[in-house]
């Protein structure tokens, strides 16, 4: 039976446990079983890759990067990343991590649907979005060999039709405010569900600004 590589397991550590305790508690077992997949998808990755990175602040940005479409997290006016990376800076400050390491996670959380600029940066911040695009849209699927993919889904199951479900997961988190899907891939989302919805588009907010000419 296939293991997770020890290398990318989930930190046995103060901080890891109770950052499991509090998504645990806060998300739904779709969110949580994604988000730890997310982890150890990224771990996995980074360990390819031959990066050093954090497997708590990796842990820390996987774990949150959802949160905020939950009730209770999600603000009017911000976009989901955002709520969730504040969520995660406000968690790790609480367990004494320091700022420019709760940072780095807050980075990869706001970031973590904007494609293209992660993979450039810090390690956390790349793996946190590596993670994603394999659990979310498969960008990757055929860098994990088989065993890797078949034992991270055992321990963290996806459902029957997860690819519906987490759009679904994605639309009730954010349907209450559409303006924060400007300029990223979530406006995909509202069209899908929304067939008369209308998108920002960028070049009218620049024809119809104040300015002259």
């Amino acid at each position: 039976m296939s293991k997770i590589n020890e290398a990318a397991q989930i930190p046995d550590s103060t901080l890891a446990r109770a950052i499991t305790e509090y998504i645990r508690d806060t998300e739904t077992d779709l969110l949580f079983n994604h988000s730890s997949r997310v982890y150890h998808f990224g771990a996995l990755a980074g360990i390819r890759r031959g990066l050093k990175f954090d497997r708590e602040l990796l842990y820390a940005g996987a774990m949150f990067h959802d949160i905020g479409l939950m009730p209770g997290h999600g603000s009017k006016h911000e976009r989901f990343e955002v709520d969730g990376a504040h969520a995660a800076r406000d968690f790790l400050r609480s367990h004494g991590i320091r700022e420019a390491d709760a940072y780095t996670v807050w980075t990869a959380i706001a970031l973590h649907t904007t494609p293209g600029i992660p993979q450039h940066m810090h390690p956390v911040v790349a793996l946190v979005t590596a993670g994603v695009e394999m659990d979310v849209l498969g960008l990757t699927y055929d860098e994990y060999p088989d065993e890797e993919r078949q034992a991270v889904v055992k321990a963290f199951p996806r459902t029957a039709h997860f690819k519906e479900d987490i759009i679904q997961a994605f639309y009730d988190g954010i349907k209450h405010r559409p303006q924060t899907t400007f300029g990223n891939v979530k406006a995909d989302v509202i069209a899908d569900k929304e067939p008369h919805f209308h998108r920002g588009n960028f070049c009218s907010v620049i024809r119809n600004s104040h300015w002259h000419g």
